[in-house]
């Protein structure tokens, strides 16, 4: 299995699609909101929205659980960078900014703010793809390292817990450390638990092994 491949599989098991369905479109401006719309529909996406601002955005998001944003950044009440900065770390809902800004401040604050992509107003039909696209796979990309960094933290806090269950053993039993280890595999098997989890109860209890 290729890495792509795997990845792929590790985005399945979280439960997210390969590709968006339900994007919310948030803009201040009806009719320009109207208009994207419009065109994400053709484009075979379910629409959610409009939002008038950030607030409403983040209602939104904690009410109908959108597959991806698609914001203005310069909105009344709360802009979208604001709304951003608590949709994705709150709601793990990534982001595409629509701005008619091309500034370097504006993407910077973009990049600072969560975003996974940006959009120049207006943005053509296949603009509106792409953009969408390019954005979801950097979110999976983003979802894959995050849970490739909490499964190496899990191996590292289990292989800790082995280790301390392994000389503890080596000390009530005065045996040497691979007979220990032995031990924790053989529990391992016949409880038909994971080491860590039988190293954990041998932390726990003196009684064990």
């Amino acid at each position: 299995m290729t890495s792509h491949e795997n990845m792929r599989t590790n985005i399945e098991a979280l439960g997210l699609p390969e590709r968006p369905a339900r994007v919310l479109v948030v803009d201040d401006e009806l009719l320009v909101a109207q208009g994207i719309m419009a065109t994400l529909k053709s484009l075979g996406f379910d629409i959610l929205g409009p939002c008038k601002n950030g607030a409403e955005a983040i209602a939104n998001c904690r009410e109908d659980k959108p597959d991806i944003v698609l914001m203005d950044i310069q909105m009344p009440v709360m802009n979208g960078m604001q709304a951003a900065q608590i949709i994705f770390p709150e709601l793990d809902i990534p982001v595409v900014m629509l701005t008619a800004y091309s500034d370097d401040t504006y993407l910077q604050n973009c990049v600072a703010a969560g975003v996974f992509g940006f959009l120049l107003k207006p943005a053509s039909s296949e603009q509106l793809s792409a953009g969408i696209t390019v954005a979801w796979e950097r979110f999976l990309d983003h979802v894959e390292q995050r849970s490739q960094i909490v499964d190496l933290k899990q191996r590292l806090d289990d292989r800790r817990l082995i280790e301390q269950a392994k000389w503890i053993i080596v000390k009530r039993k005065e045996i040497s450390e691979p007979d220990a280890m032995k031990l924790l595999q053989k529990q391992s098997r016949s409880s038909r638990k994971t080491i860590a989890a039988v190293a954990r109860a041998v932390i726990d209890s003196d009684g064990l092994l």
